[in-house]
């Protein structure tokens, strides 16, 4: 490993993010303290050549200031191969111009980059219905396109929340009562008529007392505390891009239980930075694209999440062979 990591981040405009409260800033802050030198990238200027990932990355210095969190430098042309290590923070929705990426990501990864998270797994673990893995975890789901399935598990259940599998930060998310005469044209909406797939679980009501807890896994490890997102009065969905109120709590037995049977899956395939969302004791997600919470959690308990990401990137590259660099 040489004596300055090289570290790129690909992700959504850094100009247009909220510093206080993103996640990419505090990992790239802990990036920045330990010397690593950092590039700048986003989703379009990620591009292969003759098999070979490339980039025109942009050196990018970082600052905790609410005000100046950022500086850009020219933009040049590089392998993205000659990095150590790739944060893909894109944030969804999961559509083809991520996946195409992702197979950018893995070209890199051939070459012997460290790409967090792994690319194969952001294609594999689409984060609503690697639930399927876990059901032992999860209250009762159903992924299908067919509505009279849909139908008929809103009625064994009584009341549902339905949603599509590509979408973050609240958006579409229904919850259906039995005897609703909206849920037939949330079902015909969300399926397309039966030409996608939808995600229905049963509803779970703790949710309005205990929120929906982001359960943070580095390297398959739980951090010790969770940020649990509380609803408002007037809405069903425990997301703060939906106005939910962020409440930071240490991790319980049940939390740790799911991640000690999570955990080690994530590990295995190359899932360094995971959030689990949890109602009620059941994972209703896990959340692999580009999992926040680490700003709020740090705030509350003192913590440094990025650091801990940081020193888990360490310790991958330095248990690999040397670099043999294209």
């Amino acid at each position: 490993m040489p004596a300055k990591l090289r570290l790129g981040v690909v992700m959504d405009p850094i100009a247009q993010i909220k510093p206080a409260k993103d996640s990419s800033l505090a990992m790239l802050l802990a990036a920045a303290a330990r010397g690593w030198e950092l590039f700048y990238a986003e989703q379009k200027h990620l591009w292969l050549r003759d098999g070979r990932a490339f980039g025109r990355l942009r050196p990018l210095t970082v600052r905790d200031d609410p005000s100046s969190w950022f500086t850009l430098g020219e933009p040049r042309v590089e392998p993205l191969g000659d990095l150590d290590v790739i944060l893909m923070r894109k944030d969804p929705p999961f559509d083809t111009e991520y996946i195409y990426s992702t197979y950018i990501l893995e070209r890199a990864e051939v070459e012997g980059t460290l790409v967090v998270n792994r690319p194969q797994g952001l294609r594999d673990m689409n984060e609503k219905v690697y639930t399927a893995w876990f059901p032992e975890c999860c209250a009762p789901t159903l992924i299908t396109r067919d509505m009279d399935d849909m139908r008929a598990f809103l009625r064994e259940h009584g009341k549902v929340v339905c949603k599509p599998l590509e979408g973050m930060g609240g958006k579409s998310i229904f919850v259906i009562d039995q005897g609703d005469k909206n849920a037939t044209v949330v079902f015909e909406t969300l399926s397309d008529y039966g030409r996608r797939y939808a995600i229905v679980q049963r509803y779970l009501p703790e949710i309005v007392a205990t929120g929906d807890a982001r359960v943070i896994l580095v390297d398959g490890e739980p951090v010790p505390y969770a940020l649990a997102r509380i609803p408002t009065a007037e809405d069903n969905r425990g997301n703060l891009a939906a106005g939910a109120r962020g409440v930071a709590r240490a991790l319980n037995d049940r939390d740790r239980w799911l991640a000690a049977h999570i955990g080690p899956a994530l590990r295995e395939r190359g899932m360094m930075f995971v959030g689990l969302d949890v109602i009620g004791g059941f994972v209703t997600e896990i959340n692999v694209t580009s999992p926040t919470g680490i700003r709020e959690i740090d705030k509350e308990f003192h913590t440094d999440i990025g650091g801990l990401l940081a020193e888990a990137i360490s310790k991958r590259l330095a248990a690999r062979a040397p670099r043999k660099r294209a």
